[in-house]
């Protein structure tokens, strides 16, 4: 059985709504708003039939607060209300009522309205459901396909093996406490973390377009690999560009993905490549894995190097902090160096 709750000022009104919809629904009456708050600490109705002109807190302001409240936001609000002019209709609905019912109303009109938009409620929240498995069904092939493409990349790079799972869980950590220190808060307001964390382990795609021979020379590359190596930044960024032209999609996914890929070669100094951008002209994601990019680098063994401990890797980026790096990103970082450190052990 559907709840509804009914909200009004005035006793009468309540026990004629009770009547009227007794047979059918759970009805729950509240003389305030305030009450209702109260009642909805308990239990969630289906339905909301709310009054207007109320003492202390009236039915708008009361819809403004259950609107502003993740908890009740969804819930539909019909006003039910002695007034019929058009400013009050106006402003109800812009506030995110579903319907006005006019007083004094019969039993046949208050069911009927009622039934249609639990009707309609019920329609809602199943294509709601749908579109979230559907939702659900096309992150778990993007997230795998992302996974073979990673593991194909790594398993030609071997000089650095594990070096994508390893840079994506640094970035992880990066953005979750950019976010909890409100670190360019409003540049990553509409971040999805699992789609962005995610999108960072194409950041090497790029390397598909080098030679293998070059990837896993067992030495020092000369100026002329090294520089076919850069290009790897260049090859990502057209890889994922072809994939939005192709599928014609720009979602959120591809665009991370692409400047992760373009631009976590870049220095804050502009002297870094591909493009030798400067400062906030490099996207954030670009500055957030430079950090996990080169952390990773000075602390695994390289044909050319062995690993540097974790302090003298943290050492090296803070002394590059405002020339490499973004200067606040640094300064995270280092707040949160024994997590890195910890990933680093774990992995």
């Amino acid at each position: 059985m559907k709840t509804i709750f009914a909200v009004d000022d005035q006793d009468f009104n309540l026990t004629v709504i009770a009547t009227m919809l007794e047979e059918q629904y759970r009805v729950l009456t509240a003389s305030s708003a305030e009450k209702m708050f109260t009642l909805l600490k308990k239990i969630t109705p289906d339905l909301i039939l709310l009054d207007i002109e109320m003492p202390e807190i009236n039915g708008f302001d009361a819809l403004k607060q259950l609107k502003a409240n993740e908890f009740y936001s969804d819930i539909p609000v019909v006003f039910l209300t002695g007034r019929t002019d058009e400013l009050t209709e106006s402003q109800g609905f812009e506030l995110g009522a579903i319907d006005f019912i006019t007083k004094p109303f019969s039993k046949m009109v208050l069911m009927n309205r009622i039934q249609t938009h639990l009707n309609i409620d019920e329609l809602i929240r199943e294509k709601t459901e749908l579109l979230k498995q559907k939702e659900l069904e096309v992150r778990k092939i993007r997230n795998g396909i992302v996974s073979v493409l990673s593991d194909i990349v790594e398993s030609r790079d071997k000089v650095t093996d594990g070096h994508i799972v390893r840079t994506t869980s640094y970035t992880a950590l990066l953005i979750e406490a950019m976010i909890a220190k409100k670190i360019y808060a409003e540049q990553m307001r509409d971040w999805n973390l699992t789609s962005t964390v995610a999108s960072a382990s194409l950041h090497d795609i790029g390397k598909i377009a080098v030679s293998d021979l070059i990837l896993n020379k067992p030495g020092k590359l000369t100026p002329e690999e090294f520089e076919q190596v850069k290009m790897h930044a260049t090859e990502g960024m057209k890889i994922i560009d072809r994939v939005i032209e192709r599928t014609g999609l720009s979602d959120s996914f591809l665009i991370h993905a692409k400047l992760f890929a373009g631009q976590h070669h870049e220095r804050w100094d502009g002297t870094g490549y591909p493009q030798g951008l400067k400062g906030e002209e490099i996207s954030l994601e670009g500055r957030i894995l430079a950090i996990a990019d080169v952390y990773d680098a000075l602390v695994s063994d390289r044909p050319y190097k062995n690993a540097f401990s974790h302090e003298k890797a943290v050492g090296i980026i803070m002394d590059d902090a405002g020339e490499h790096f973004d200067p606040k990103i640094a300064e995270v970082f280092f707040e949160i160096k024994d997590k890195f450190d910890e990933v680093r052990k774990s992995l």
